[in-house]
């Protein structure tokens, strides 16, 4: 495997494909491809990358689809490329299991920073300190073994999703500005997007709390952050 790992294409633009292989090839990427949602899910599980590049328009199956169904199969880290603009589309996206999206036209160093950065959150999530974090008679969250489970039931969670709900709870009953979550959680190059605390809380809420509607776990502090809380403390 190249140095920076295995790195799978979900793309039907074959000019596209061409000029992103061999960038990525130069940069130490092992980098494979598929021309479309149905070809990438046969080929990500036969080949485990590292890390995906998922295109939204697509035939046979498209982008959505592909990524739902990844999300069934994987925690791998996906991208989305898109030449849609749209806020809701791109909420879409994220809210769908993606863990960063590139608007079209882009260029291929903005994409491989992009690439880099979501890479950066899987090593650290699992670089924690031992021993559990948080538990109570509902939920358990293990640092050590990456383990978080609701009424004993294992908790299926991104990198992303894991290094968010870590430091959540590594700061139990303290209040969390957007800036200091997105800092800590993605890195100096997202400072400014709050919106990637919203959706990925939006998406912690629905696999952690009882009732996502009404959260008891991550409450928000309006116009400021999140704090998370024990209920039954």
């Amino acid at each position: 495997m190249s140095d920076k790992g295995r790195l799978l294409i979900i793309e039907d633009d074959a000019e596209l494909v061409g000029a992103l292989e061999v960038y990525f090839s130069r940069a130490g990427y092992e980098v494979i491809t598929a021309v479309n949602g149905l070809e990438g899910l046969q080929t990500l599980y036969n080949v485990r990358p590292d890390i995906v590049v998922l295109d939204i328009a697509m035939p046979k199956m498209d982008g959505w689809e592909a990524c739902r169904r990844i999300r069934e199969l994987s925690d791998v880290p996906i991208v989305i490329l898109t030449a849609r603009v749209q806020e809701d589309e791109r909420v879409r996206g994220l809210k769908l299991g993606a863990d960063d999206y590139v608007v079209k036209p882009f260029s291929l160093r903005e994409l491989e920073a992009r690439l880099e950065a979501v890479l950066r959150r899987v090593p650290e999530a699992k670089a924690r300190r031992t021993g559990p974090l948080f538990a109570n008679q509902e939920l358990a969250i293990d640092a050590d073994r990456l383990l978080v489970t609701r009424d004993g039931k294992r908790i299926d969670l991104t990198p992303t999703e894991l290094r968010l709900l870590l430091f959540l709870a590594e700061n139990v009953g303290r209040v969390l500005t957007h800036r200091q979550i997105l800092d800590k959680v993605w890195g100096d190059e997202y400072s400014d997007d709050a919106d990637y605390v919203k959706l990925f809380v939006y998406r912690l809420r629905h696999k952690i709390e009882p009732d996502p509607k009404h959260p008891r776990y991550i409450l928000s502090e309006r116009g400021i952050g999140y704090r998370f809380v024990d209920p039954f403390a």
